[in-house]
Protein backbone atom coordinates (compact mmCIF):
# COMPACT_ATOMS: atom_id res chain seq x y z
CA UNK A 1 0.00 0.00 0.00
CA UNK A 2 2.86 2.29 1.27
CA UNK A 3 4.77 1.70 -2.56
CA UNK A 4 1.10 2.16 -3.94
CA UNK A 5 0.45 5.48 -2.63
CA UNK A 6 4.38 6.95 -3.16
CA UNK A 7 3.89 5.70 -7.03
CA UNK A 8 0.91 7.77 -7.12
CA UNK A 9 2.51 10.90 -5.34
CA UNK A 10 4.94 10.49 -7.90
CA UNK A 11 2.69 10.59 -11.09
CA UNK A 12 0.83 13.52 -9.66
CA UNK A 13 3.93 15.57 -8.96
CA UNK A 14 5.25 14.48 -12.89
CA UNK A 15 1.79 15.88 -14.03
CA UNK A 16 1.82 18.85 -12.01
CA UNK A 17 4.98 20.08 -13.85
CA UNK A 18 4.12 18.25 -17.02
CA UNK A 19 0.77 20.88 -16.66
CA UNK A 20 2.95 23.62 -15.40
CA UNK A 21 5.72 23.91 -18.20
CA UNK A 22 6.52 26.87 -20.06
CA UNK A 23 4.62 26.46 -23.66
CA UNK A 24 6.70 28.52 -26.61
CA UNK A 25 5.52 29.16 -29.74
CA UNK A 26 7.54 30.10 -32.53
CA UNK A 27 5.55 31.44 -35.73
CA UNK A 28 7.37 32.65 -38.54
CA UNK A 29 5.34 35.70 -39.91
CA UNK A 30 5.05 37.81 -42.92
CA UNK A 31 5.20 41.30 -42.13
CA UNK A 32 2.95 42.86 -45.07
CA UNK A 33 -0.43 41.98 -45.38
CA UNK A 34 -0.78 39.48 -48.39
CA UNK A 35 -3.84 37.49 -49.72
CA UNK A 36 -2.43 34.34 -48.06
CA UNK A 37 -1.49 35.96 -44.90
CA UNK A 38 -2.92 39.09 -43.13
CA UNK A 39 -3.80 40.49 -39.84
CA UNK A 40 -6.92 37.76 -39.42
CA UNK A 41 -5.32 34.59 -39.81
CA UNK A 42 -2.95 35.71 -37.64
CA UNK A 43 -5.37 36.18 -34.68
CA UNK A 44 -7.13 33.23 -35.41
CA UNK A 45 -3.60 31.36 -34.92
CA UNK A 46 -3.34 33.30 -31.52
CA UNK A 47 -7.12 32.78 -30.76
CA UNK A 48 -6.86 28.94 -31.24
CA UNK A 49 -3.22 29.05 -28.73
CA UNK A 50 -4.27 31.80 -26.53
CA UNK A 51 -1.08 33.01 -25.20
CA UNK A 52 -0.73 34.66 -21.66
CA UNK A 53 2.16 36.55 -22.96
CA UNK A 54 3.23 38.04 -27.01
CA UNK A 55 6.64 38.86 -27.87
CA UNK A 56 7.29 41.15 -30.81
CA UNK A 57 10.50 41.65 -33.09
CA UNK A 58 10.96 45.11 -31.97
CA UNK A 59 13.33 46.89 -29.57
CA UNK A 60 12.26 48.91 -26.06
CA UNK A 61 11.71 52.03 -28.26
CA UNK A 62 9.74 49.94 -31.26
CA UNK A 63 7.23 48.25 -28.23
CA UNK A 64 6.43 52.05 -26.88
CA UNK A 65 5.58 53.23 -30.52
CA UNK A 66 3.18 50.12 -30.61
CA UNK A 67 1.62 51.01 -27.34
CA UNK A 68 1.66 54.37 -28.28
CA UNK A 69 -0.44 53.26 -31.90
CA UNK A 70 3.08 54.23 -33.89
CA UNK A 71 3.80 52.22 -36.57
CA UNK A 72 0.97 50.22 -36.38
CA UNK A 73 1.07 48.92 -40.47
CA UNK A 74 2.21 44.97 -40.18
CA UNK A 75 0.60 42.12 -39.34
CA UNK A 76 2.05 40.99 -36.14
CA UNK A 77 1.02 44.55 -34.25
CA UNK A 78 -2.27 44.52 -36.17
CA UNK A 79 -3.17 40.60 -34.76
CA UNK A 80 -1.70 41.68 -31.68
CA UNK A 81 -4.07 44.14 -31.14
CA UNK A 82 -7.03 42.61 -31.95
CA UNK A 83 -6.13 39.54 -29.83
CA UNK A 84 -5.46 41.91 -26.67
CA UNK A 85 -8.71 43.53 -27.38
CA UNK A 86 -10.53 39.91 -26.95
CA UNK A 87 -7.87 39.19 -23.69
CA UNK A 88 -6.90 42.44 -22.19
CA UNK A 89 -4.69 40.47 -19.76
CA UNK A 90 -2.38 39.40 -22.43
CA UNK A 91 1.21 40.93 -21.83
CA UNK A 92 3.30 42.07 -24.48
CA UNK A 93 6.91 42.37 -24.77
CA UNK A 94 9.74 43.13 -27.18
CA UNK A 95 12.36 40.68 -27.78
CA UNK A 96 14.81 42.35 -30.18
CA UNK A 97 18.14 43.06 -30.18
CA UNK A 98 18.15 46.98 -28.69
CA UNK A 99 18.95 49.81 -31.09
CA UNK A 100 18.79 47.77 -33.53
CA UNK A 101 18.71 49.57 -36.62
CA UNK A 102 20.71 52.70 -35.34
CA UNK A 103 23.33 50.02 -34.63
CA UNK A 104 23.47 48.76 -38.18
CA UNK A 105 23.19 52.35 -39.38
CA UNK A 106 26.16 53.78 -36.94
CA UNK A 107 28.51 50.33 -37.73
CA UNK A 108 28.14 51.02 -41.49
CA UNK A 109 26.11 47.65 -41.96
CA UNK A 110 23.71 49.58 -43.83
CA UNK A 111 23.26 50.10 -46.52
CA UNK A 112 26.53 48.62 -47.30
CA UNK A 113 24.74 44.91 -47.22
CA UNK A 114 22.34 45.97 -49.49
CA UNK A 115 24.45 47.79 -52.00
CA UNK A 116 26.90 44.46 -52.00
CA UNK A 117 23.98 42.58 -53.19
CA UNK A 118 23.32 44.90 -55.69
CA UNK A 119 26.76 45.15 -56.62
CA UNK A 120 26.85 40.99 -57.03
CA UNK A 121 23.75 41.25 -59.63
CA UNK A 122 25.29 43.84 -61.78
CA UNK A 123 28.13 42.09 -62.34
CA UNK A 124 26.34 38.58 -62.57
CA UNK A 125 24.29 40.71 -65.29
CA UNK A 126 27.52 42.33 -67.30
CA UNK A 127 29.10 38.64 -67.11
CA UNK A 128 31.33 39.23 -65.14
CA UNK A 129 31.79 36.65 -62.39
CA UNK A 130 34.01 33.83 -62.71
CA UNK A 131 31.89 30.65 -62.94
CA UNK A 132 32.27 29.85 -59.48
CA UNK A 133 30.87 32.97 -58.20
CA UNK A 134 28.65 32.65 -60.86
CA UNK A 135 27.42 29.04 -59.49
CA UNK A 136 27.16 31.08 -55.42
CA UNK A 137 24.61 33.68 -56.88
CA UNK A 138 22.26 31.48 -58.73
CA UNK A 139 22.25 28.93 -56.09
CA UNK A 140 21.65 32.01 -53.44
CA UNK A 141 18.85 33.48 -55.83
CA UNK A 142 17.26 30.24 -56.71
CA UNK A 143 17.10 29.74 -53.10
CA UNK A 144 15.51 32.81 -52.89
CA UNK A 145 13.06 31.99 -55.03
CA UNK A 146 12.09 28.67 -53.59
CA UNK A 147 10.82 30.52 -50.52
CA UNK A 148 9.23 32.89 -52.27
CA UNK A 149 6.67 30.70 -53.45
CA UNK A 150 6.34 28.26 -49.75
CA UNK A 151 5.57 32.29 -48.98
CA UNK A 152 2.68 32.16 -51.10
CA UNK A 153 1.17 29.55 -48.95
CA UNK A 154 -0.63 28.76 -45.80
CA UNK A 155 1.05 30.01 -42.83
CA UNK A 156 1.52 26.43 -41.61
CA UNK A 157 4.13 26.36 -44.76
CA UNK A 158 6.70 28.64 -43.57
CA UNK A 159 6.30 27.17 -39.89
CA UNK A 160 7.77 23.79 -40.22
CA UNK A 161 11.33 21.93 -40.30
CA UNK A 162 11.49 22.11 -43.64
CA UNK A 163 11.11 25.15 -44.66
CA UNK A 164 13.68 25.87 -41.66
CA UNK A 165 16.03 23.99 -43.57
CA UNK A 166 15.33 25.93 -46.35
CA UNK A 167 15.69 29.31 -44.76
CA UNK A 168 18.77 28.46 -42.88
CA UNK A 169 20.77 27.32 -46.44
CA UNK A 170 19.16 30.82 -47.92
CA UNK A 171 20.47 32.89 -45.22
CA UNK A 172 24.08 30.92 -45.01
CA UNK A 173 24.23 31.39 -48.64
CA UNK A 174 24.00 35.49 -48.28
CA UNK A 175 25.79 35.73 -45.21
CA UNK A 176 28.60 33.03 -46.00
CA UNK A 177 28.91 32.19 -49.75
CA UNK A 178 28.04 35.87 -50.97
CA UNK A 179 30.89 36.84 -48.52
CA UNK A 180 33.47 34.28 -50.69
CA UNK A 181 32.01 36.60 -53.74
CA UNK A 182 33.00 39.65 -51.63
CA UNK A 183 35.92 39.39 -50.17
CA UNK A 184 37.59 37.62 -53.67
CA UNK A 185 36.89 40.78 -55.66
CA UNK A 186 38.58 44.39 -55.43
CA UNK A 187 35.28 46.14 -56.18
CA UNK A 188 33.86 45.81 -53.32
CA UNK A 189 36.69 47.16 -51.45
CA UNK A 190 36.84 49.98 -54.06
CA UNK A 191 33.39 51.54 -53.44
CA UNK A 192 32.29 53.27 -49.98
CA UNK A 193 29.66 54.76 -47.81
CA UNK A 194 29.81 57.29 -45.16
CA UNK A 195 28.57 56.16 -41.61
CA UNK A 196 26.72 58.87 -39.52
CA UNK A 197 30.03 59.71 -37.57
CA UNK A 198 31.58 60.67 -41.10
CA UNK A 199 33.74 57.73 -41.44
CA UNK A 200 34.35 56.32 -45.05
CA UNK A 201 33.24 51.88 -44.54
CA UNK A 202 33.90 49.60 -48.01
CA UNK A 203 30.88 47.44 -49.34
CA UNK A 204 33.49 44.88 -48.40
CA UNK A 205 33.94 45.91 -44.40
CA UNK A 206 30.22 46.63 -44.16
CA UNK A 207 28.59 43.39 -45.43
CA UNK A 208 31.01 41.25 -43.09
CA UNK A 209 30.04 43.27 -40.39
CA UNK A 210 26.09 42.64 -41.54
CA UNK A 211 27.30 39.01 -41.79
CA UNK A 212 28.35 38.43 -38.15
CA UNK A 213 25.58 40.67 -36.58
CA UNK A 214 23.28 38.13 -38.84
CA UNK A 215 24.57 35.53 -36.18
CA UNK A 216 24.63 38.07 -32.83
CA UNK A 217 21.44 39.25 -33.77
CA UNK A 218 19.31 35.86 -33.11
CA UNK A 219 21.14 34.89 -30.45
CA UNK A 220 20.55 38.24 -28.71
CA UNK A 221 16.65 37.59 -29.47
CA UNK A 222 16.21 33.50 -28.67
CA UNK A 223 18.41 34.91 -25.02
CA UNK A 224 15.90 37.69 -24.40
CA UNK A 225 13.17 34.97 -25.16
CA UNK A 226 14.49 32.68 -22.66
CA UNK A 227 14.71 35.28 -20.04
CA UNK A 228 11.21 35.72 -20.53
CA UNK A 229 10.25 32.24 -20.59
CA UNK A 230 12.27 32.03 -16.69
CA UNK A 231 10.47 35.09 -15.41
CA UNK A 232 6.78 34.18 -15.99
CA UNK A 233 6.89 30.45 -16.07
CA UNK A 234 3.77 28.34 -16.75
CA UNK A 235 2.58 30.71 -18.84
CA UNK A 236 1.86 30.53 -22.83
CA UNK A 237 4.50 32.33 -25.00
CA UNK A 238 4.01 33.24 -28.55
CA UNK A 239 6.81 34.64 -30.25
CA UNK A 240 6.21 36.78 -33.48
CA UNK A 241 9.54 37.11 -36.08
CA UNK A 242 9.50 37.30 -39.48
CA UNK A 243 10.05 33.62 -40.53
CA UNK A 244 13.60 33.47 -41.74
CA UNK A 245 14.52 34.11 -38.19
CA UNK A 246 12.54 31.06 -37.08
CA UNK A 247 15.21 28.51 -37.75
CA UNK A 248 17.90 30.43 -36.02
CA UNK A 249 15.73 31.30 -32.72
CA UNK A 250 14.36 27.83 -32.39
CA UNK A 251 18.06 26.45 -32.80
CA UNK A 252 18.80 28.73 -29.88
CA UNK A 253 16.02 27.66 -27.99
CA UNK A 254 16.67 24.31 -27.71
CA UNK A 255 19.90 24.60 -27.25
CA UNK A 256 19.87 26.75 -24.13
CA UNK A 257 16.79 25.56 -22.89
CA UNK A 258 17.48 23.91 -19.34
CA UNK A 259 13.93 22.53 -18.91
CA UNK A 260 12.60 25.40 -17.91
CA UNK A 261 9.70 24.97 -21.88
CA UNK A 262 8.77 23.10 -24.32
CA UNK A 263 8.47 24.56 -28.00
CA UNK A 264 5.15 23.56 -29.95
CA UNK A 265 3.80 24.13 -32.93
CA UNK A 266 0.91 26.50 -33.67
CA UNK A 267 -0.94 23.76 -35.32
CA UNK A 268 -0.35 20.70 -33.40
Amino acid sequence: MKHTITAFLLLLTTFFFSQSKTEIYVIGNIHDSVPNYHPKILFDILDKVKPDIILHEVDTQGMKDYENGIKITENEIKASNDYRKKYPKTLRFPFDFEGRNQYRKDKGMVPTDNLSVKLIDSLYKAKKLAPSEVKIYESFTNITKDLMKIAELSPENFNNATTDQISEKRQNAQYSELLKIIEARPEFAKRFVVKPDGKKISYRDGFKLMSGFWDLRNQTMAKNIYKIAEAYPGKKIVVLTGFLHRYYILKELKRINNGTYVIKEFYD
